[in-house]
């Protein structure tokens, strides 16, 4: 199935998908991408869990105040 984007970006979800889906006016729709570059159309809340990024959880929790000058100065062997 195939459909035409307007200059809107919209786009409108053939009626079959719309049925499988349960989709009726005002319902919400994610869009994601997989792995293989395909466009993933769901309804919210059923996507798949996300393996967790191992850097999320530590994602601003340096508690080294390093000012810029002071690294650079260390990272240039400069004393």
């Amino acid at each position: 199935m195939s459909t035409t984007v307007t200059t809107k970006g919209q786009v409108t979800i053939p009626k079959k998908i719309r049925d499988e889906l349960k989709f009726t006016p005002g319902s919400t729709v994610e869009f994601a991408v997989n792995r293989a570059g395909e466009v993933v159309l769901q309804k919210p809340g059923t996507r798949a869990k996300r393996k967790p990024d191992r850097f999320e959880a530590v994602r601003g929790k340096a508690d080294v105040k390093w000012r810029t000058d002071d690294l650079m100065a260390l990272l240039r062997g400069e004393d």
